[in-house]
């Protein structure tokens, strides 16, 4: 039976511990999809206007989708 929680039997397979904090390789959800300006903005607590969208734009030109995961924690 599958389930959406990893199970922390498995090797490699971690949880956070109760009432601390959530390690980074959970945090992290991008799953190899394109980074779309939107993405960008968001991940930054932006608002999406033009200028922002063009702001991601050129960020995501700049440093491709690695740009996405040096704005998330």
């Amino acid at each position: 039976m599958s389930t959406s929680q990893p199970d922390a039997s498995r090797p490699g397979a971690s949880r956070p511990p109760e009432g601390g904090t959530t390690p980074d390789n959970l945090l992290h959800a991008r799953t190899g999809t394109d980074v779309s300006p939107e993405d960008v903005v968001l991940a930054s607590g932006k608002d999406l206007t033009p200028e922002n969208l063009e702001w991601a734009r050129r960020k995501l030109a700049e440093e491709g989708p690695a740009a996405l995961d040096k704005l998330l924690p």
